[in-house]
Parts: structure tokens; sequence; C-alpha cells
């Protein structure tokens, strides 16, 4: 029998045959139909070569063969329920809730497709997710894994570059339609903005391209990362929005693609010395191998 040929449900069936003398017996012990017991011995003897059993009125005679081949397919069934073990309490270890923290977009636009996907394929992990725009300090265990625009530099963090955010100019179509669409990053000036209003970046960014925006530009300001998509996509004015973000709103139209934006990279993060919980380095992997796509 050739190692690509194997099939461990055919010794699995060779020894129940052995143990109880009957395919019946066997057949009973495996949860299984008779029929399958007796074309799997029938299978493994072809395969052999040699005669198995011999089929007898009161049952099933095992042939010098089958004596023979009893002791390694009992060791072999003896080290395949030790790796059931095994991997039964690898899982029992995974079990458990592991908690993220990201920022508002992250957490109701990017992640929550992930994450159903995650509950698919790893249905004993629950997740706490902390939305929160602040850096969940990772240190004081407020969470277990975080994604963050900065890249930590404690050296008790261990942190993975997966990917950036991309932004870009957007406002809804009804509001382009009301005021025109801008041609040139000038045009900005004669428009209605969504702003921050403690941050200042958005004021500082058209500043340094020559446009300073006086305060009665800005339609709205908010600090809020999802009050300020709602703004855009009522209409308030133009916004700058992620890629990601606004490619879930087909009312959302891009403009002014020549408007450079910087692009944010987006770090997974966890404390180095709980990186090696089943769980959480389950999650870290599903994560580090998700993020990137979704981040294209």
């Amino acid at each position: 029998m050739h190692t690509r040929d194997f099939n461990w449900t055919l010794i699995r069936s060779f020894l129940a045959a052995l143990e109880h003398g009957s395919l019946m017996g066997a057949a009973r012990a495996l949860g299984v139909h008779q029929p399958t017991v007796g074309r799997h011995i029938d299978e493994l003897e072809a395969q052999l070569g040699v005669s198995l059993f011999e089929r007898t009125g009161r049952g099933l005679l095992p042939s010098p063969h089958a004596l023979r081949l009893a002791e390694p397919a009992r060791a072999m069934a003896t080290a395949a329920d030790q790796l059931s073990r095994q991997a039964s309490g690898s899982q029992a270890q995974e079990r458990g809730s592991v908690r993220i923290s990201a920022t508002q977009p992250v957490a109701c636009v990017l992640l929550p497709p992930l994450l159903a996907r995650m509950r698919e394929a790893l249905p004993h992990i629950q997740v706490e997710l902390v939305v929160n725009n602040a850096v969940s300090n990772l240190l004081k265990r407020e969470a277990d894994i975080a994604l963050r625009m900065v890249r930590p530099d404690q050296g008790s963090l261990v942190s993975k570059r997966v990917g950036q955010v991309t932004l870009g100019t957007y406002a809804h179509r009804d509001y382009l339609r009301r005021r025109g669409t801008p041609r040139t990053p000038a045009d900005l000036l004669a428009h209605d903005i969504v702003g921050e209003d403690r941050q200042d970046a958005i004021r500082r960014a058209s500043a340094a391209q020559g446009l300073p925006l006086a305060p009665e530009a800005f339609a709205l300001r908010t600090d809020d990362l999802m009050a300020y998509l709602a703004a855009v996509e009522a209409g308030m004015g133009l916004g700058f929005l992620a890629h990601y973000v606004a490619r879930r709103h087909p009312d959302l139209v891009a403009v002014l693609p020549q408007l450079p934006l910087p692009a944010l990279p987006v770090w997974l993060v966890v404390h180095r010395e709980i990186r090696s919980n089943p769980r959480i380095r389950t999650t870290w992997d599903f994560l580090s191998a998700a993020l990137p796509p979704a981040l294209a």
C-alpha cells in the first residue's frame, strides 16, 4: 500500500472487525452500515494483496496476516487518539474573548464584514470591540489587539503594518447638482466644507496648499468621524473621507482627484506578552491576512 493511498478509515474498520469478530458488530461500534465495513475490509485486502479475514457462519476469522497487522494498526489508533486530544486541547485554549480597539470608521465600516467572516471561521472566539478614536493603552491592557494609524514605539508592543488608508474628496450627488462640481483645488473656496472641530488637520493642509479656509467655509465642524460621514452623506458639503468608507455609499461622488491627501498607515498592534495566547494569536493571524485586501 503506497503512502499516498493511505486511508485511515480502512484501518478503523479493520480494527473494529478484529475486535468484534463480525461485520455487524464492527458496523454497530463505528456507527456505520454493515456493507460499508465490508467494503473497507475488501479495499484494504486489495491494497495489501493479502486476505485478512475468513468469512464463516459464526463471523470473521482473522488470518495470520491480520494478526501481524493488528499491533501496528493499534499503535496507529493510539497515535490518532493522542492527536485528536491535543487538537481538542488547543481548540479549548483558543476559546474565549478577544478585545479589539479601533477608531470609529475602522470599527463601524471596515471591521464588521471581516469579523463576520472570522465568526464563521472561528466560532469559538468572541470579540469585544472597543470603539474609540483615542489610542487604547495596550500596556494597561485596555485592549488585546489594536488597529492604529501611528506605529507604537514601546518595545513591549509588537506591530505589523497591514496597509494604509487612502483619502479622497467626496460630496453627495445632490450637493453637486445644487452647487456644481469643483474642478480645481481653488474651487474649494467657493464651496461648503464639512470640517473638524477641535482638530485642525484640514485647515492646516489647506493652508499649506495656499488655500486658507475662513471659518464661514465650514458648513459643519465635528471631530466625531461617523457624524462627519453622515454630514457629507446628507449633502452638507465637501468632505475628506477614506476610500474604503466612501465606496460603501453609492451616492457619494469623488471629486478633485488631483488634490494631494496623505495616506495613513494602518498598524496591527498587540502586547508582546500576550501575543502567544492561542486565541489572540489566532485572531491576530486572521486579521493580518484579512486587512490588507480590505484596505487595498
